[in-house]
């Protein structure tokens, strides 16, 4: 037998359909946009697929009489770079690296972000003035000079440590929107309603003040995804960012600050380039849509 479904398992049903309906709606409505996720979407498959037939330490093989090998040589469909190592298998695996350091740190400076702001705007008065007081000392310091001292001095530090050193700096931003957020939901009636009826603080956070933070929590994702990737991309280019051994987009830009590659051998950087640029620029446009209907569901209320 089928079990009924109770009135508050239709109205989440009803209320996912309606969000799936603003969002497929806000999609329709802004071609770029719909593009920059069709065009995202193919690039991850591609991406990740292509990756799994790639062997990291066979890709980053030097091979001298490879060296700057013209795209279409055999083996070399986009061209060869200083190393004689494969522009279109590094392409792959930066790419790849990028996207997991990308979605990684996002994931980590969501995750403490969200926690720290939600415990400071729900309790409120001394709690958050303290809290605070912590947050404004982290935005003081010079977070990229910092990051680069610790993979400096890190000997043998790996994608993994980079992911970990990026995440403890780049979530207060994150925490001071949630905060400002949860600040203004605590005072609401169905949080003192909560309280009255003797429900712990933690169930109050986390089941019912947090689900009224998705759609903020949603757009600073996305949008902070985006940056995340610029920032590994732009380190590995200055050089403090992945270890050589370890392929990246960075590194093939990087190759743009020699003159004679900047100028004569344009398949070595011109490719990294283009696809940091789709990818960065089709998130924020798929982030400008999910802002869209975040406003849309706070306007219908």
């Amino acid at each position: 037998m089928f079990k009924r479904k109770s009135k508050e398992e239709k109205f989440k049903d009803v209320q996912a359909t309606s969000n799936l309906t603003v969002i497929a709606r806000e999609f329709a409505q802004d071609k770029f946009a719909l593009g920059a996720l069709i065009a995202l979407s193919t690039l991850i498959v591609v991406i990740f697929g292509g990756s799994l037939f790639l062997n990291t330490s066979k890709v980053m093989e030097v091979s001298i009489m490879d060296q700057y090998n013209v795209p279409g040589t055999p083996g070399f469909l986009l061209g060869a770079d200083q190393s004689g190592r494969s522009v279109l298998s590094e392409l792959i695996l930066g790419a790849r690296n990028s996207l997991v350091i990308g979605f990684a740190v996002t994931v980590l400076m969501e995750v403490i972000g969200i926690i720290y702001g939600t415990v400071a705007g729900y309790y409120g008065g001394r709690v958050d003035n303290l809290m605070m007081r912590f947050l404004d000392f982290m935005l003081t310091l010079p977070t990229l000079m910092i990051i680069i001292v610790i993979v400096t001095i890190i000997p043998h530090y790996s994608m993994w440590t980079f992911i970990l050193v990026m995440g403890a700096f780049y979530w207060v931003g994150t925490a001071r929107l949630i905060r400002s957020k949860a600040l203004s939901e605590a005072k609401k009636d169905y949080i003192s309603a909560s309280k009255t009826s003797g429900s712990s603080d933690l169930k109050i956070m986390f089941k019912e003040l947090l689900p009224n933070l998705s759609s903020i929590i949603i757009v600073d994702s996305v949008l902070s995804l985006a940056g995340n990737i610029g920032i590994e991309v732009g380190l590995t280019f200055l050089g403090f960012g992945l270890p050589d051994n370890v392929p990246s987009l960075g590194t093939l830009i990087g190759y743009a600050t020699d003159p004679d590659t900047l100028t004569g051998r344009p398949w070595v950087w011109v490719p990294a380039s283009l696809l940091i640029l789709v990818i960065c620029v089709g998130i924020s446009y798929i982030g400008n849509v999910l802002r869209r209907t975040a406003d849309a569901r706070q306007r219908l209320g």
